[in-house]
Formats: structure tokens, sequence, C-alpha cells
């Protein structure tokens, strides 16, 4: 646990307050020694009057430029955004070579974590044609902007303070059509736990940028946000020294940072984590839900972490693809019921393979 001595000011949340009491304590810690890799069989041949399945791994596209963002079209097709080159790409549902179907402008290159980050798409895209994207600017600034595919760049939110590190960047539409994005600390612990600052918090808004809201606050750098069928939101999140977290989001409460990295005393004004792992086993990016399991991408830990969640519990995670395709950003949970799963081994610490960046489909149930 570290704690910093910080003065916290009342936090006014419009129309949020705590709606829940306290968690439990005890989050669950994933020991030292890591678990045994869980990786899907290959699929046998399918009878002649069952429905094919997916294969248990395919790959779906390579030779990516840090792939960061991936949303999916109505049609099935994917929208990829690559941090260091601004592009958007498209990528077939099956598969093949990606589309460039627009380079983001006014996006910082050589912003060392920053660029051209997550993706979200309308939910009435069908109608409305929107396409969200969170990225580091030009004029300085992390800010969320939409914009109609090969037309003009519209502002939704702007002004989310910058940083060669912890920038965030994860943007998507929860249950309520309503947009959420995780904002990252820009390296000042002191903006998590400030009233004035929209840095270190989750934030939630109208599609069109109105009524900005701070849905939680006491983070580091939120970069995974996923809901289960319940509509609970659930946030990974990368420590710094100690514990890297998994938290149960709800309105208006405190995660701890950076009073707390981890899990902290009980009873007090900090919710716990429902997860911790050691910082070397995972540096936790993007996050996805199928059915009753949250997986997390691992970028130190080079795997995905399987957590099976039971209502508002989270049970011990395993390791999937341990090691078999380096450092991994971002996984989504795709149509057709597979878990898309992206490399980050082109970001300046990784060792890029040949093929590198890519994604892969993995069958999970």
């Amino acid at each position: 646990m570290r704690r910093v001595s910080v003065l916290l000011a009342a936090v006014v949340l419009a129309g949020c307050g705590s709606d829940q009491p306290e968690p439990k304590a005890a989050a669950r810690t994933v020991p030292t020694t890591p678990p045994a890799t869980a990786t899907p069989e290959e699929t046998p041949g399918p009878s002649p009057t069952a429905t094919p399945r997916p294969p248990a791994r395919r790959v779906i596209a390579t030779g990516l430029d840090v792939p960061w963002g991936i949303a999916f079209l109505p049609d099935g097709d994917a929208l990829v955004a690559e941090r260091s080159t601004a592009r958007v790409l498209r990528i077939d549902a099956g598969g093949g070579e990606p589309r460039r179907v627009m380079t983001v402008p006014g996006v910082a290159r050589g912003a060392g974590e920053g660029g051209l980050l997550g993706l979200a798409v309308s939910p009435a895209y069908a109608r409305d044609r929107w396409v969200y994207a969170y990225l580091t600017s030009t004029q300085g600034d992390n800010r969320i902007v939409r914009f109609r595919l090969g037309e003009r760049v519209r502002p939704v939110l702007t002004g989310l303070r910058s940083a060669g590190v912890h920038n965030g960047g994860r943007i998507a539409f929860g249950p309520d059509g309503k947009l959420y994005a995780g904002v990252g600390d820009a390296g000042d612990t002191s903006l998590s736990q400030s009233p004035s600052s929209r840095n270190g918090k989750i934030l939630r808004m109208d599609p069109d940028g109105d009524n900005v809201r701070v849905w939680s606050l006491g983070h580091r750098n939120v970069q995974g946000l996923a809901w289960d069928r319940r509509g609970r939101l659930w946030a990974s999140e990368f420590g710094q020294n100690a514990r890297d977290e998994v938290n149960l989001i709800r309105r208006g409460r405190n995660y701890g940072w950076p009073e707390v990295e981890g899990v902290g005393p009980t009873g007090g004004r900090f919710t716990n984590p429902e997860v911790t792992w050691s910082t070397s086993e995972a540096s936790p990016s993007g996050a996805a839900i199928i059915g009753r399991n949250l997986y997390v991408a691992a970028l130190q830990g080079e795997c995905v972490w399987k957590v099976p969640l039971d209502g508002a519990s989270a049970g011990k995670p395993t390791r999937m693809l341990s090691g078999r395709y380096g450092r991994i950003r971002t996984v989504v949970a795709a149509p057709d019921g597979t878990l898309w799963v992206a490399t980050s081994n082109r970001d300046g610490r990784g060792s890029p393979r040949d093929g590198d960046d890519r994604i892969i489909a993995v069958r999970v149930a």
C-alpha cells in the first residue's frame, strides 16, 4: 500500500451519490506464482447437422501499428484505431486486409502513451453514423471527438490534461446510452482527488458532450471499461509500484488513488478493488465481458486474464494465451461471440515479432 498525504475537498457530483454500502474489503489477489495457462482447445470438425463453431483461434489482421481502440459497426465489420499513425482502419468481420477509412486530423504524433486511443460507435450508428475517439491533440490536451467516416471532426469534450504517460483513453457507451471515459491522472497524482479536475476520473456524459459528470474518482490510469449482464460497470486500472486493479464501479465512489494502491483499510472513505495483481503480472489495459467472465488484457503480464464473475463478486483469475503473443493492449467482445485480442509489441516497450502488431479472434465459449 502506498499513502500520499492529500487534502480532498468536498466533491459535488451532480446527480451522483453513493448508491450501495461499501463492498467487502478483501479483493481477490493473484499469487505471485501464476496459475496454469488456460488455452482454448482446438475445435473438432462439425457434424453434418451441427452449426459450425468458430475455430479456437484465428488471425484477423497483421502488420498493424499499435492498435488501441476497436469498435464494431452494425454489419459486424470492425474499426481499429492506430495510436501512432492516427489512422482508423476497417476490417471485415471475417478478417482480412485492413482498409484505411480515415486519418484523424489534429492527433499529436510521438506523444508517448498518448495519440489516437479509444474508439466507440454510436448506439444509433445506423441512423446517425457517429464514430467517437479519445485522442491526444496537437493543441496539448486530451479530448473526445466524434466524426462520420471521412468527414469533419467535431469536439465532444476538450481540456483534459495530457502527458507522456497516464492518459487513460478508453471510451464506451453504457447500457444507459451515455458515453463513459476513463481519464488518467496525466502523471499528476493530485488530480485524482481534486474536485476541480476531470483527470483521474471515470466520466459519464451525453453523446454530444453535454451533462458531463464525474462518475467515480480516485483513479490512476483506467484503460478498461466493461458492463456485465446486470448493467454493472467493471474497470481495469494500472497501479504504480505494487498492485494493479479491477474495480466494480459505483456512482460517486472514491477508489483511493493516490492515498491507496490496491486494498486499503476497511470502513473508510475509499472503495477497495475486487481483484489485484502485482504490476509485473498484469499492467491491465482493455477489458471485455462475455457471458459470466471478465477478460482483461495484460501488457507486462503478456496474457489475457480471465476473471469469473458471480454477481458483484469476482473469482480467481486464470491466464489465457500466456506468453503466446507478447504484450496485449485491447480485448473486445465481437458480434460472433469471440474475443478479439490486439497486441501492442510495437509501442516502444515490446519486442516486435514477425507480423506484429496483430489482432486474433479467440473462442472463449
